[in-house]
């Protein structure tokens, strides 16, 4: 799990990149719970909220970048 102000560093690029990494390891983990195979069903709710997290930093730093312009 990232900090927020680890987060904050990054660019929106950088931003987009980590959120279609976390989307693919929660495909994966959906998929090995389905299936009986994910031992700690908590990373899925991890994931989520991780996800979420770099969503809202995207759109508060492009709302930013749409200000000052």
């Amino acid at each position: 799990m990232t900090k927020p102000i680890e987060l904050r560093k990054l660019t929106v690029h950088e931003l987009d990149e980590k959120a279609r990494v976390i989307r693919r390891q929660l495909f994966v983990f959906r998929t090995q719970h389905a299936g009986g195979q994910l031992a700690k069903t908590a990373q899925v709710k991890q994931a989520r909220r991780e996800l979420a997290r770099v969503l809202t930093l995207v759109g508060e730093k492009k709302r930013e970048e749409a200000q000052k312009s």
